[in-house]
């Protein structure tokens, strides 16, 4: 099967150049006029000596637009988001509009495969989802997707990263939440690096840090955000706006928000160490005004999601989006057209790494296992919806028209065996057979076909992507990491 990766996106543009330019003219007549209030006193003081206007009683920060773009201006436009097979072959070049999708976090529940019911996550499920994305080829990447349960908050980071480090060679990314615990995770990926200079060449983890909504840094974000930075490890500074409660309930006064927000964190990463490898990130949706909650399905969270793309591109800055999730409670005919419609829009937009896109329902509470697996379908046939149609005198085929003439046939053609493989998506889930045979195979539907392909992941014999040495180093010198995580 071809897999589709890093395809050039961008085909479908919801904003005209008008919009761009009148959204980023708002944005820092933001900055401007309104300001960020910045709560970290070291990321304050890094904003005054820029030169920015900082009201010490408030902590809000002004600059006008100049000095937002010089110091994004600063971002590289393009980062390397490693994977750790020797080809490369998991690796994303993260920037402009290629398009790369995967799973996202952070969810406190699991669902089991073949059930509709959900329990508190654990550690062993972040191995178990690892297991899982390194299995499911249109999965690109694996961002950790669960929040365990069965450890501290001191303990979290480590036992995150190292679940996922042992049992998937695709690039792990994951919300970070202690300074000591960056740390760690950074300390753990360059023993598995084999040097600090081997990690920052090839780096196979990232982080997470989260602005808040509206115009907010808080101290811990902003700290965690300086820690990832100063150790030149890819951070993402992604904002959750939502439309009616965090932000304006309009989809373009939502995108201001975004656009202030992000870059915002993007400055911090940049003025904590210039040059520093950061995504500008959306993660912004709609709320149900009816009780306020969070919606992850909503079609607007895949235009506004899209037109972030636009906004990112504007601003020559790497692309974190989100897409693909459902506010189903079970893997239905809702989750599937909810989680398709919004990774179509976005990936067609051309945003670079898409996370959520793999696994998770109900509101984005639940991480389900069967999920990843019909996704991987869903992620897969989106993939060839962005690698287009390729015109050229291959494809057109002219030699092959003339050959079979009016009436003729193309079964038997070389042509057809020779691009059938790589014009035409082969799906991995879905079934094709005929009634007759369906029946017999016993009359499965996608949910049970995708039961049987989690189950069959999670029954193999379980396996290290870690050598026994370096697994042996990191439990002797890593704190607080669950001993079974480095185990066969």
């Amino acid at each position: 099967m071809k897999v589709r990766k890093g395809i050039e996106g961008g085909r479908y543009q919801p904003l005209t150049p008008e919009d761009i330019q009148r959204i980023h003219q708002a944005a820092m007549q933001v900055f401007e006029e309104i300001g960020v209030q910045v709560n970290f006193p070291a990321a304050l003081e890094l904003f005054a000596e820029a030169g920015a206007q900082v009201d010490r009683e408030t902590n809000i920060v002004k600059m006008p637009g100049s000095l937002v773009e010089k110091i994004i201006g600063q971002a590289p436009p393009v980062i390397n988001l490693c994977g750790r097979d020797p080809e490369g072959e998991h690796d994303c070049e993260i920037g402009g509009t290629k398009v790369y999708m995967g799973t996202g976090g952070t969810a406190l529940n699991v669902q089991e495969p073949g059930s509709d019911d959900i329990r508190r996550s654990q550690t062993k499920d972040i191995m178990n989802m690892a297991r899982m994305v390194d299995a499911l080829d249109n999965i690109h990447f694996y961002m950790l997707n669960v929040y365990p349960g069965d450890v501290t908050v001191e303990d979290v980071d480590v036992n995150r990263f190292g679940a996922a480090l042992n049992r998937t060679q695709k690039h792990i990314m994951g919300g970070v939440y202690t300074v000591e615990g960056v740390r760690n995770v950074i300390k753990m990926a360059e023993m598995i690096a084999g040097s600090p200079e081997a990690l920052r060449e090839r780096p196979f983890i990232s982080m997470v840090t989260c602005p808040i909504s509206p115009f907010k840094l808080d101290e811990s974000y902003g700290e965690l955000t300086m820690e990832a930075a100063r150790n030149r490890i890819p951070v993402v500074v992604p904002t959750e706006p939502l439309c009616g409660a965090t932000a304006p309930v309009t989809l373009a006064a939502n995108l201001v928000v975004q656009t202030v927000d992000s870059l915002a964190g993007v400055m911090l990463a940049q003025l904590t160490n210039p040059g520093a490898p950061c995504l500008f990130g959306c993660i912004s949706s709609i709320t149900d005004l009816r009780d306020l909650k969070y919606l992850a399905g909503a079609v607007e969270m895949g235009l506004m999601n899209a037109g972030a793309a636009q906004m990112a591109q504007f601003y020559k800055l790497p692309f974190y989006a989100t897409a693909g999730m459902t506010d189903s409670k079970v893997v239905d005919a809702q989750a599937g057209y909810e989680s398709a419609m919004t990774s179509v829009l976005v990936a067609l937009a051309g945003a670079n790494f898409i996370h959520d896109a793999a696994g998770f329902i109900e509101f984005c509470l639940t991480a389900s296992y069967d999920k990843l697996v019909v996704d991987n379908e869903i992620l897969g046939m989106t993939m060839r919806a962005v690698e287009g149609i390729r015109v050229d005198d291959e494809t057109i085929a002219m030699a092959e028209l003339k050959k079979a003439g009016p009436g003729g046939q193309f079964v038997t053609a070389r042509h057809t065996r020779r691009l059938m493989r790589h014009e035409h998506y082969s799906p991995q889930l879905s079934d094709r057979d005929n009634r007759g045979p369906w029946q017999q195979a016993g009359a499965h539907d996608a949910r049970a076909r995708a039961t049987a392909r989690s189950r069959e992941i999670l029954d193999a014999p379980l396996t290290s992507v870690l050598p026994e040495d370096i697994r042996q180093r990191i439990k002797a010198e890593i704190p607080g990491l669950q001993p079974f995580l480095m185990e066969d």
